[in-house]
């Protein structure tokens, strides 16, 4: 291969990779306005990342050790990051892994629940979204939550301290 092939091959590759990339941010930009609204009380910011009718699962274990399944609109959480509150909530995430299939996106990504400076919880958050008229919204959001074997990255945990 010569040294012209060479480099228009690279030149292709780093045109794919920046296209990757932008597409990724671009599907990740409505969960960053999410966190965004939770921490700084932006109710109508959240209600904007959302697709009309989305709903929001939440798998947690009961007392008892019973795994259940809470599903609900967005309404209440859109409401809630609207509210003033005692202590800021953040979730820093981390572990991004992203999917997308034309205007289907799929993200995954592991969280750190705070409540000010006090950690709360920990799981992971599944992102659904949509693309239309080239936006991107979340038409499905999925969490788990547990309080043990949370393992924080310590430039998050130290963040919190």
């Amino acid at each position: 291969m010569s040294s012209k092939n060479i480099l228009s091959s690279l030149m292709l590759l780093s045109v794919l990779v920046s296209f990757s990339q932008t597409r990724e941010e671009d599907v990740m930009q409505p969960i960053r306005s999410l966190f965004l609204a939770m921490e700084t009380n932006d109710s109508t910011l959240a209600e904007s990342v959302f697709y009309a009718n989305a709903s929001l699962s939440t798998v947690i274990k009961d007392d008892d050790g019973n795994v259940k399944l809470r599903i609900s609109s967005t309404d209440k959480l859109v409401s809630a990051f609207g509210m003033p509150k005692e202590n800021n909530w953040s979730e820093p995430i981390w572990n991004e892994q992203i999917k997308i299939d034309g205007e289907l996106a799929q993200v995954w990504v592991e969280y750190a629940f705070y409540l000010g400076n006090e950690f709360s919880h920990c799981g992971a958050d599944a992102f659904q979204l949509i693309k239309v008229d080239d936006n991107w919204k979340i038409f499905q959001l999925a969490d788990s939550r547990r309080i043990t074997n949370c393992v924080i990255p310590e430039k998050i945990s130290s963040r919190y301290k």
